[in-house]
């Protein structure tokens, strides 16, 4: 066996792990890395902020379902990508984040940029480790991309001191490769008695969560809910997990990104399958109502997710896929294809009773105008990247998804400026495919300073920005308190001027300030970008005070926008 610098042999496992883009910023303490790395068939992107590697990291991980990897050198490179970490860890994306270090012996002497980043980053990351000696480069790093795959996915940071990094190893690429990763299968007990439950009920709906679409489960969740004709609806972290104009999309319930039609089927259910879902807050809301009347089945691939937010009715331990399959299997075993009921024919009704308006022609633009012609211009195939702010709160309502892994959305830590980082990981891992990335004017200048990476890279893509010159969504919440406090981003003319921050990048823009030019702005963006192969910026100029629907509860939801006039529900 050949002995060889042990980075070299980290590096190719990195390649045989699938990994073909890697983001980053070299420094001193992770050259020998980088030196190994000059030689590899892998792709390097040189960031401008550490954190924007690791989003960037991200979006390319949630898109191609395979482990992202970025890389920087010690010290503030490492506590820059915490936020990275920890929106990895909470979204279940399996990312690698590795750091240089100061050699072995310099680490208890305050040496230049030497900080504990194994300790710092160990609540953030599924294991966090330092490279102790060269002849574990290429072990730890299997282990790394393992533990990255397996169980509920997450991040893993490696620290290389430098000493290390220039050791070598024996490592003979032809007799290694990845390492086995379990995709564990429930019990058939409990997929019996969660068929019975669902048999039972007389108005079941499934709810699939982000678990769904990271265990590409969606083609298994759309055969259970066919053949036992359960309406679906998913959570934000779902959404694409099953097409929204399917018969038996049931909408989305929640107190923030939920639709009206959404929250009155789940309020009228009365069994819940939910499959890869955490019951985070801004779903349930208030928890007495959100379980009032109904039965929970709990799927998850993590035993100590089931019962963390309530105690299910029944609890089920497995992957996503083979526990949709058994579920299935087990319906098929003890019944015929059921066909569309009263149930599913209420859900039909709500959504035709209860949507909320979006034709709005005002000047200033209201928001749900903007989604409107989004949803109007861009193909099903589209992937689309937001974050968090009031600008995704209106996505997740109006914004319609068909496909998975087609909506990205940092759904649990939501850091401001993931965006433009995350389409930039996206476009690498499909060139072709048509990428949008939905931001505020606050969240855009977070991390504003990717587009120059875009740009030179030639990294095509298009941003919408929903710009209302506040920070929108504190503004809303400071509402209660009787105040519009330290949330004002206005001042000159029109704050800011994205057009030209995007000019000083080198790249196109254009301001929206009237709803009827927004289409053709879509239209030269998309043209625009692809012809330049730059990112181009659409800066849409919205009411500034404008309010998302949202309350404490499924059942105590404020709409501020009038709704459509239509014809009462039946009954009523």
């Amino acid at each position: 066996m050949n002995r060889i610098p042990c980075m070299e042999a980290a590096v190719r496992v990195l390649e045989s792990e699938g990994v073909d883009t890697i983001f980053g910023i070299p420094g001193a303490a992770i050259l020998p890395f980088y030196a190994a790395l000059r030689t590899s068939p892998i792709n390097h992107i040189t960031v401008r902020h550490e954190e924007g590697g690791t989003h960037a990291a991200d979006g390319w991980s949630r898109v191609t379902g395979n482990v992202g990897v970025c890389v920087g050198t010690s010290g503030p490179a490492g506590t820059n990508m915490i936020t990275g970490l920890y929106t990895a860890l909470a979204d279940s994306i399996p990312i690698v984040c590795i750091t240089g270090q100061a050699p072995r012996a310099k680490l208890h002497q305050e040496s230049f940029q030497a900080v504990d980043i194994v300790e710092i980053a160990k609540p953030v990351c599924k294991w966090a480790v330092q490279l102790k000696e060269p002849a574990q480069a290429p072990w730890v790093f299997r282990e790394a991309f393992r533990v990255a795959r397996s169980g509920r996915p997450g991040p893993v940071l490696i620290d290389l001191p430098l000493d290390v990094q220039r050791g070598e190893c024996f490592y003979d690429p032809d007799l290694d490769g990845p390492f086995p990763v379990e995709v564990p299968a429930p019990r058939p007990e409990p997929i019996r008695a969660g068929v019975e439950m669902l048999l039972a009920a007389e108005r079941p709906i499934i709810l699939a969560g982000g678990g769904v679409i990271v265990a590409d489960a969606d083609a298994e969740l759309r055969a259970l809910a066919e053949y036992l004709q359960i309406p679906v609806q998913v959570t934000l972290m779902g959404k694409g997990a099953f097409p929204e104009d399917h018969p038996l999309f049931a909408g989305m319930a929640g107190i923030q990104t939920q639709t009206r039609w959404g929250n009155a089927a789940f309020l009228e259910s009365d069994a819940v399958l939910a499959v890869g879902a955490r019951f985070g807050d801004r779903h349930t809301g208030d928890l007495e109502t959100y379980r009032r009347g109904r039965r929970f089945i709990h799927i998850d691939i993590e035993p100590t997710q089931i019962g963390k937010v309530f105690e299910p009715d029944l609890g089920i331990v497995g992957h996503a896929r083979p526990a949709l399959e058994s579920l299935l299997d087990q319906a098929r075993a003890v019944g015929t294809a059921r066909r569309p009921g009263e149930w599913v024919s209420r859900v039909a009704e709500l959504r035709a009773t209860l949507p909320r308006r979006d034709d709005f022609d005002d000047t200033p633009i209201k928001p749900p105008r903007v989604f409107r012609e989004i949803n109007d211009f861009f193909g099903p195939d589209t992937t689309f990247v937001t974050a968090i702010g009031l600008y995704q709160i209106w996505s997740g309502q109006f914004q319609r998804t068909f496909l998975p892994r087609r909506y990205l959305v940092c759904g649990q830590a939501g850091p401001l400026g993931w965006e433009v980082p995350a389409a930039m990981g996206v476009k690498c891992a499909y060139p072709d495919r048509t990428v949008v990335a939905v931001a505020g004017d606050y969240s855009f200048q977070f991390l504003m300073e990717e587009i120059a990476v875009a740009a030179q890279y030639h990294i095509p893509f298009v941003i919408i920005m929903i710009n209302n010159e506040y920070l929108g969504l504190i503004r809303q919440a400071e509402i209660p308190y009787d105040m519009n406090y330290a949330v004002d981003l206005h001042y000159g003319e029109g704050g800011i001027d994205h057009v030209k921050v995007m000019d000083a990048f080198g790249c196109p823009a254009r301001r929206v300030e009237r709803p009827d030019d927004i289409r053709g702005a879509l239209e030269w963006a998309a043209r625009e970008s692809e012809r330049a192969r730059l990112p181009v910026l659409v800066e849409v100029m919205v009411e500034r005070e404008a309010n998302a629907a949202m309350g404490p509860s499924l059942d105590a939801i404020k709409e501020f926008e009038p709704t459509p006039e239509l014809l009462p529900l039946s009954g009523q």
